[in-house]
């Protein structure tokens, strides 16, 4: 008789030490929220080379240099992290750059073929969002996690120009438009210093191949979470993203580069 009972008291005792062994992590958050502003500062280029220009661009034309974009700019910035069980669940990233400026220029911009006074307005947008599937591992304080999913790209961007020379008026528009689907990599470390403080490490990368683009896109942050309050804090980063594409035509191959990086700041909230 004395048997049975040691036997059940071993297999609740063991029960009980398993479950708190794969309780989540306190660097882990069952729901996790952010919003928040990523001041950027970016560094945009486009060559193209070939037999012919490619809509009316003819070697490199430097957005911040010869269109006069303001190199920083104050984008938003979204994301969510959701834990199905202990150790796994979703993951969720958003985030856009837009910018645009019209100016008068007097000097030419070779890589448009201008050699006059003109008007130029130039308009960049570049949104990026991902989705992946998170799996995290260890318990303790620290955790590693590895995901895998989508990604979505859309890169826009427009330049209109208006001159006037030797009494006649002329006027042309430059634009490069791209947005796809791709598989996403993501990795991340999470530490928890108290209920209070934490710190993170979150890169992710993307691949484009097949088609008449090519290329790649990732993106890094460093930052710190503090939460005064039981569900609502803030987090500071500094992020860094880079892209870089080849798009190819008939005649012609455009290399598109925007990069950017700079301090991002989150409103947050955990469950």
């Amino acid at each position: 008789m004395r048997r049975p009972s040691s036997l059940a008291l071993a297999a609740v005792l063991g029960t009980t030490c398993f479950d708190a062994s794969a309780q989540k992590s306190p660097a882990l958050d069952r729901v996790s929220l952010w919003v928040g502003g990523y001041y950027a500062s970016n560094d945009t280029d486009l060559n193209v080379g070939g037999r012919r220009a490619y809509a009316g661009v003819n070697g490199k034309l430097d957005f911040e240099s010869d269109l006069g974009l303001e190199r920083h700019s104050t984008n938003p910035r979204l994301r969510a992290d959701f834990l199905l069980g202990d150790s796994q669940g979703f993951s969720f990233d958003y985030y856009q750059i837009h910018r645009n400026r019209t100016s008068d220029y007097s000097q030419p911009i070779p890589a448009l073929g201008t050699d006059a006074r003109a008007r130029i307005e130039g308009d960049v947008d570049y949104d990026f969002g991902s989705a992946a599937y998170k799996w995290w591992f260890g318990h303790a304080s620290d955790v590693f996690g590895v995901g895998l999913g989508a990604a979505y790209y859309k890169v826009n961007f427009r330049v209109r120009g208006d001159a006037r020379a030797a009494g006649q008026d002329a006027s042309a528009s430059v634009g490069y438009d791209d947005s796809e689907w791709a598989p996403v990599l993501t990795l991340g470390w999470r530490h928890a210093f108290n209920d209070q403080w934490r710190l993170y490490v979150d890169a992710s990368g993307v691949k484009k191949s097949g088609g008449n683009v090519s290329g790649h896109i990732w993106n890094g942050s460093l930052g710190v979470e503090w939460f005064p309050w039981r569900n609502v804090g803030f987090g500071l980063e500094y992020a860094a993203s880079r892209l870089h594409l080849t798009k190819n035509y008939r005649n012609a191959r455009a290399k598109l580069n925007l990069d950017s990086d700079g301090p991002a700041f989150y409103l947050r909230a955990r469950f």
